[in-house]
């Protein structure tokens, strides 16, 4: 009867281990495909790229020529037209980070946190002393406003398929909308052994 016991403690043992998670931290950049979707690496690198070539670009040097001054840019929207969810607020937070990394340009925040901070200012007049209140129409208004796209075409056969990833950036004046700066990227992947997603 102990034997069994035994045998049966040692077996639940081995179940118990067998499911357990198991958590590997990894570097932030090191680039790790699991399903062979969308991924923070996808993001990061692609915004990257294309916030160079804009500003490598002539409207940079013509923009400066003119007024003595960095650009200001800010988000509109980058839409996901592709057949993965894909997070847009990530990747238009890398867009941000990459052109003030750049020292290039400057940015201001997303509409969402300018109504935000008006909010804020709001309050601030009602609760707040008077002289740490922060003044209304202070704002610095944006020249430029960069949109987007991400577009996908799979082709699969079976548990392969190739994933193609197209995404597009457009820099438009506020002004006069003039679209100064269009530019994209591509991404390309083989993904095996795994049922595809049509």
């Amino acid at each position: 009867m102990r034997r069994i016991a035994l045998i049966g403690a040692t077996i639940f043992a081995l179940i118990f281990i067998g499911c357990s998670t198991k958590v590997t931290r990894l570097d932030t950049s090191e680039v790790v495909d699991l399903s062979g979707d969308w991924n923070d690496v996808d993001s990061r690198q692609t915004s990257e790229e294309l916030i160079k070539s804009m500003l490598n670009e002539r409207w940079l040097p013509a923009f400066y020529g003119q007024y003595k001054t960095k650009p200001v840019l800010t988000v509109g929207e980058i839409k996901n037209l592709s057949h993965e969810h894909i997070n847009t607020q990530t990747f238009m937070n890398d867009i941000q980070r990459a052109v003030i990394n750049s020292g290039d340009a400057r940015f201001i925040a997303s509409r969402d946190d300018r109504l935000n901070a008006r909010e804020e200012r709001k309050e601030q007049d009602q609760y707040a002393k008077e002289e740490t209140r922060k003044k209304e129409r202070q704002e610095i208004g944006a020249d430029f406003i960069v949109n987007g796209t991400i577009n996908t075409i799979i082709d699969s056969e079976g548990k392969t398929a190739v994933k193609y990833y197209q995404i597009d950036l457009t820099l438009t004046s506020v002004e006069s909308q003039e679209i100064v700066w269009s530019g994209g990227t591509k991404i390309k992947k083989l993904v095996e052994n795994k049922k595809v997603r049509p």
